[in-house]
């Protein structure tokens, strides 16, 4: 379970990236503006002056852009570009260049009609490599912004497209008249956006300013405003026969409405949403308040003498597979990993008992290879350990049922994976869960305490769900409410995770073993610390190999085969000598070939291939918009 659980936070870290890094525009993820401001000037002429100021941060771009759809019906044209950029309160002006480019020289820019036809303002940064915060300033004059009515005159400026491709923290603005009125209330204003997350007001009798907060790219950020014809005193270049205001101010009623319509939804939901949140969080905490009481009462149970070496088998009808149960404290089944080492170690055993014969010889090309012959089926198919029948028919019918025939290692690893996946699987299943089965016959395993684990467990993959679920559903959230939700998310991350925890330390404390399996666990604890151990010991006597043929059984399915090899060679200088081939045959085989390495990592290999293939007057800002106003709409870097 702890292995699981670790897996399956890394797997939701991982999502949490993959949604998060989705929401993100691939050509501006080096990008994020800090601050993005506008100083409008409206001329008596109708034209616009247009200051932005970009406090930006960068990393690893060349050059950035702002790009303007170009319609003569919503104005004539761009002109009197530069860029200049600013630095502890000084200005250098950027040099200009005069032809389009995807990249720009480091500290030029341009200002003109690029391939697709749109006006663009580019300039080169050049931080390919690196990262920075710079601050820039790009000024322009859009000529005819002004549209002029027989009631009053228009300024409708999209100054953020939909296709702007940099996320903002803030967007301020500031559009000043030439000319003031009497009263402010004359100018009326609207701004647009999608979020719903702006403010406009006239502040004074010639001046208007916005500011939008967490500008998201793929939105847009757009200004209208009416006021009276006597503040201009130019002609305009965009005049209209026909009057504007009563329109436009239907027209911005009605999106003013569904705009605080949406507003009074959010509301009630956020409400909705923080019910949720209190509901579940008391769930949660009852929770985990519930678990540390548990851990609390339950003591891990020790074993009644303590064992630090252990110099011979605890149980002689112990399967690998069961020993491996007890050595690794496995509570729940066995992991997939260890499969292939319980059937290496299975076939080592079916060796000892003169089951099957393993040895090594030349094949047909002359080369060295291992061999396994079949001996006695039906000695095999009356095993009683449940599990090592198991592996033994999965032998048989690789030999075809065949007795005294031999098979190679690679025959035997073709014919694992070629196996159907049904029968890798029962194969699997039968490893994993028959030797749990007999540890419960022999009072070794409390079965209620098992099904306590399995039911713990199943309550801790529902929490960590619930966490996949929440990490789908909150950018999803905090789309539709906003900031209204980051406190409740944060909340329920918090709960859930703590509870994951709490949870997973739950789980530890439960005892599944009963006092005579703990008793057993600490002697196989104690015979792999002695295998790995032993020629550092200053003892007279050590185990004959005769002995060391049954430890090496449990060795190979604890994975310590090649460490106690080595050691055997250290304790025995002579051994690849002096053993008895007739006596010890694979203890012979493993010392002088390289049989652990060999056969256990292609069994393994085989096994884990197998089982992979199986498996208006001012206000908030509206959504305006069925008329799109042309304008400095696209950005970004490259």
């Amino acid at each position: 379970m702890k292995n699981f659980s670790r897996k399956i936070i890394i797997f939701i870290f991982i999502l949490f990236l993959v949604s998060f890094c989705s929401r993100i525009n691939v050509k501006s993820s080096n990008l994020k503006l800090n601050n993005l401001d506008f100083d409008v000037e409206i001329l008596e002429n109708g034209d616009m002056n247009v200051k932005e100021t970009w406090d930006i941060d960068i990393k690893n771009t060349n050059t950035l852009f702002k790009t303007f759809e170009t319609d003569i019906t919503k104005y004539l044209d761009i002109d009197n570009v530069s860029v200049r950029e600013i630095t502890n309160g000084e200005s250098k002006r950027l040099r200009k260049v005069t032809r389009y480019s995807y990249h720009v020289d480091k500290d030029a820019y341009y200002g003109l009609i690029n391939n697709d036809g749109d006006f663009e303002i580019a300039w080169g940064v050049g931080l390919d490599n690196e990262r920075d915060t710079r601050t820039y300033e790009i000024s322009y004059t859009v000529e005819g912004a002004i549209g002029g009515y027989t009631d009053c005159n228009e300024l409708y400026w999209q100054f953020v497209g939909d296709d702007f491709e940099i996320d903002a923290k803030k967007i301020t603005g500031k559009i000043t008249l030439p000319k003031e009125v009497q009263n402010k209330e004359e100018i009326r204003v609207w701004g647009h956006t999608k979020g719903l997350n702006g403010e406009i007001y006239a502040t004074s009798n010639n001046k208007i300013e916005f500011t939008i907060d967490n500008f998201k790219s793929g939105t847009y950020v757009e200004v209208r405003t009416l006021f009276p014809k006597d503040v201009l005193e130019g002609s305009l270049d965009r005049t209209y026969n026909h009057p504007i205001l009563e329109s436009a101010l239907e027209e911005e009623g009605e999106w003013a409405k569904e705009a605080n319509e949406i507003r009074s939804q959010r509301f009630i939901l956020a409400i909705f949403f923080y019910i949720i949140v209190f509901v579940i969080s008391i769930l949660l905490i009852i929770n985990i308040i519930k678990k540390i009481k548990l851990i609390k009462n339950r003591k891990k149970r020790k074993s009644d003498e303590e064992i630090i070496y252990y110099r011979e088998i605890p149980r002689k009808d112990c399967s690998p597979a069961e020993a491996l149960y007890l050595e690794k404290e496995i509570k729940g089944e066995l992991p997939s990993n260890d499969i292939g080492k319980v059937f290496s170690a299975t076939l080592l055993k079916f060796s000892l008992e003169k089951l099957i014969e393993i040895e090594n010889k030349k094949n047909e090309k002359g080369k060295d290879e291992i061999y396994i012959k079949l001996l006695d089926k039906e000695k095999i198919l009356g095993l009683k350990n449940e599990d090592e029948k198991a592996i033994g028919k999965f032998l048989i019918s690789a030999f075809g049922g065949r007795t005294n025939t031999s098979i190679s290692v690679k025959d035997l690893e073709k014919f694992i994976k070629n196996s159907s996946q049904n029968k890798i699987l029962k194969l699997q299943s039968d490893i994993k869960e028959k030797p749990k089965e007999k540890l419960t016959d022999n009072k070794l395993i409390d079965k209620k305490e098992v099904n306590k684990y399995t039911k713990e467990s199943s309550h801790q993959a529902m929490i960590i769900g619930s966490v996949i679920i929440v990490v789908f559903l909150a950018f999803k959230i905090f789309e539709l409410l906003g900031n209204l939700t980051i406190t409740g998310i944060i909340i329920v991350f918090a709960l859930l995770f703590l509870n994951i925890i709490v949870n997973g330390i739950a789980i530890s404390k439960i005892n599944v073993f009963t006092i005579e399996g703990v008793n057993e666990i600490a002697k196989w604890k104690g015979l792999k610390k002695y295998m790995e151990e032993f020629s550092l010991l200053n003892e007279k006597e050590v185990p004959q190999i005769a002995i060391w043929e049954e430890f090496l059984v449990y060795a190979t399915a604890f994975g310590i085969a090649d460490k106690v090899l080595e050691q055997l060679k250290l304790v025995y200088p002579d051994i690849e000598n002096e053993i008895n081939i007739n006596t010890s045959p694979y203890v012979h085989l493993m010392i002088s070939t390289n049989f652990s390495k060999s056969f256990t990592s292609a069994i393994s290999s085989s096994m884990t291939s197998a089982y992979t293939s199986a498996s208006g007057g001012g206000g908030g800002f509206s959504g305006g918009g069925r008329w799109r106003p042309v304008a400095g709409g696209g950005g970004g870097g490259r």
